[in-house]
């Protein structure tokens, strides 16, 4: 639908739509009469929303600053995006303690109505706007097949469904430590995602700057990220875990923005709809999977032992992606210890 329809029309529904989800739960919530189906009813109805947003939102960038600007406009759209999502918890956790969970909805309504008014406001004479794509049958199965072709989407995609499912269920388990570690509750909640989101704005800031993409940074971000998250799992006290939260918060961003903009340049214009739908299926899917996963870990073993499998496995995928990526092109680690600028490098077999 990403590809075959205005996008801009998409957004402005899916927005209204998810501000009036939130308006409802947020009526629900100071009226005392919410229940726990409420919340799954609008949570089931608010993924059906998000799995249409997202995608037109990834490629309507185009449409914004056409081709010229479109390396950049990805790289800024992605930082922002990520780094909204990982402020988003510490400014829950911060809402709940200062004002509670209703009004907190009511604010969530009100940022989605936003959103729908400066749409409303583009100049659309202005707009780089593409040509839908017909509809035909196979159009999936097509955006699948050229995925699977090309190794900076697909191996993009790889890491990220191992982070998606292991590694991005982190506010759960930072619940976990808030409450049954150092029972710190809301405000303790709140100050741990305000660290990840800390460490989020400083990979932002990086990730802005950086000149160069590379497959390999991709992997190098995702082994980071989960090795961030196994020391995490070590930290003796809540101030060691929120010094390691920053650094997560850096990797994760770094990864995430680092994907998304390597999936999206790889595509051609007419497919990006579908390749990024499928992107942001697994992503979104995998947060599915994992979320009740890492709980169940978390509850019936330990917080510590749940944040140790949440990074170990990435850890172990993007290293054993990189021996793979490194055979496939016959490149070594090169160690250098008089040059202090480039200890190590990545260089030809025969270098």
């Amino acid at each position: 639908m990403a590809d075959r329809f205005a996008k801009r029309r998409i957004l402005i529904l899916c927005q209204s739509v998810a501000a009036s989800l939130a308006a409802i739960l947020a009526v629900l919530a100071l009226s005392h009469h919410i229940e726990v189906w409420h919340v799954y009813v609008i949570a089931f109805v608010l993924g059906l929303v998000t799995v249409l947003d997202q995608p037109a939102r990834q490629v309507f960038v185009n449409e914004l600053v056409g081709p010229k600007y479109l390396r950049n406009a990805i790289s800024v759209n992605s930082t922002t995006f990520q780094l909204g999502g990982l402020i988003g918890p510490a400014l829950a956790g911060v809402l709940l303690t200062a004002v509670g969970a209703g009004w907190a909805f009511a604010a969530n309504a009100v940022a989605c109505c936003s959103t729908v008014t400066m749409l409303l406001m583009l100049r659309k004479n202005e707009l780089y706007v593409s040509t839908p794509v017909p509809k035909r049958k196979g159009m999936l199965q097509e955006g699948l097949r050229y995925a699977l072709s090309k190794p900076t989407i697909y191996w993009p995609w790889l890491m990220a469904g191992f982070v998606a499912v292991f590694a991005m269920s982190l506010p759960v388990l930072l619940a976990a430590f808030a409450d049954h570690i150092y029972h710190a509750g809301a405000g303790g909640y709140g100050l741990l995602n305000a660290m990840v989101a800390l460490g989020a704005l400083a990979g932002a800031i990086t990730s802005a700057r950086r000149r160069q993409l590379r497959l390999r940074s991709v992997v190098l971000c995702a082994g980071m990220y989960g090795l961030m998250l196994c020391l995490a799992a070590l930290a003796p006290s809540m101030v060691w875990l929120s010094a390691a939260m920053v650094l997560s918060g850096f990797w994760c961003l770094m990864f995430l923005t680092a994907a998304n903009q390597l999936v999206q340049v790889s595509a051609n214009m007419s497919i990006r709809g579908r390749v990024m739908s499928l992107y942001i299926m697994v992503l979104i899917g995998g947060q599915a999977i994992g979320g009740p996963m890492m709980g169940w870990l978390a509850e019936h073993l330990n917080p510590h032992a749940a944040l140790l499998v949440s990074g170990g496995v990435p850890a172990l995928a993007a290293a054993t992606v990189a021996v793979v990526l490194a055979r496939k092109s016959e490149l070594r680690l090169k160690v250098n210890v008089r040059d202090r600028r480039r200890m190590v490098r990545i260089v030809p077999q025969s270098a």
